[in-house]
């Protein structure tokens, strides 16, 4: 089974390897990372932007690889709600045959420090990143993992979400 993920990430690409692992364990899985426009700003700053971008991703994907089982777009973004600044991600699954998945994770609450770099146009990734005193955690547990001690990671998050997003796939109930 063939599976572009619209994205060099080895975060994402491994939350897709694992949550269609995790629905289709018999399955032969061949992951194939690359990297497109989401054609939405490089921090998405509300939902319905980060659902665009997902939705972006693998419509993009599969324009530049056409031939393949699924392409999955994966996007996190922030939105500020009731003034608590609060991040999350989108994951978008297109089939072969035109069915569509979507799920949004569960939503983190980010503390003041960070809010206030981004509030200044800097991304979640390096505002993380100056807040810890990491680098490229984007590529690595991301402000799930930071902020909860690696209790839950983005890759963690990411897996779950997009076992959500499978499941029209996998569960008759949708079909």
């Amino acid at each position: 089974m063939k599976i572009v993920v619209a994205s060099t990430n080895p975060v994402k690409v491994k939350a897709a390897q694992l949550a269609f692992a995790t629905l289709l364990p018999s399955a032969d899985l061949h992951m194939l990372p690359v990297s497109v426009d989401s054609g939405v700003s490089d921090q998405p700053t509300s939902d319905q932007e980060t659902r665009r971008g997902a939705r972006n991703r693998t419509a993009n994907a599969r324009v530049n690889i056409p031939e393949a089982d699924f392409w999955v777009g994966l996007e996190g973004g922030i939105e500020a709600i009731d003034g608590q600044l609060m991040a999350f991600a989108w994951m978008h699954v297109l089939a072969s045959n035109g069915r569509r998945g979507s799920a949004r994770s569960t939503t983190l609450p980010l503390p003041p420090s960070i809010q206030h770099l981004l509030d200044e146009g800097m991304e979640l990734g390096d505002a993380n990143d100056r807040v810890f005193a990491t680098a490229n955690s984007k590529q690595a547990g991301g402000a799930f993992g930071l902020l909860t001690n690696g209790l839950y990671t983005r890759e963690s998050i990411y897996t779950q979400t997009l076992v959500l997003a499978l499941l029209p796939f996998t569960n008759d109930l949708y079909l």
